[in-house]
């Protein structure tokens, strides 16, 4: 499994934590031991011209993914192939002002942002209710199992 955290953000986090949660999705979702994943801090400038190349949209964001090999979830019989997850990009900054409007702390709110962008990857997304409700609903529970305590309200932008 290859697992790659870069900070280029300034801002100290636990990245080890980052990993072993992303590993434990991994796990959760049979998603291939050698699947790759790249997860890259940034700083609010960083996040913002990111932003404005991938989606077309001016301002800082908490999370981005870029899929790579369109991955989903797997089964116990048929885990996800081998290939490449893909990229999230996560700002800091933006998770410290989501995480003190939220009352919880900066790493819980990484941990949030961290399983949002790899289930974006693996295909989830939140555009519908419905689609929203199932994605935010397994977030819950992949977090809560992680934690092994109650996972925080949802914050991203």
């Amino acid at each position: 499994m290859s697992i790659e955290v870069n900070n280029e953000s300034g801002v100290q986090v636990d990245e080890a934590e980052l990993v072993a949660l992303s590993r434990y999705i991994f796990e959760q979702l049979y998603i291939h031991p050698q699947a790759e994943l790249s997860i890259l801090l940034v700083d609010e400038p960083a996040m913002e011209k990111l932003h404005i190349e991938l989606m077309d949209e001016p301002g800082s964001t908490d999370v981005l993914s870029v899929p790579m090999d369109e991955l989903t979830p797997g089964t116990p019989d048929r885990p996800t192939p081998q290939g490449m997850l893909g990229d999230i990009a996560v700002c800091p900054q933006v998770a410290q002002a989501q995480a003190k409007n939220a009352g919880h702390s900066l790493q819980d709110e990484m941990l949030l942002l961290t399983t949002h962008g790899i289930l974006h990857l693996l295909g989830y997304d939140h555009a519908e209710a419905e689609e929203k409700e199932e994605m935010f609903g397994l977030q819950r529970q992949l977090l809560s199992g992680f934690t092994g305590k109650d996972a925080p309200a949802e914050t991203t932008q």
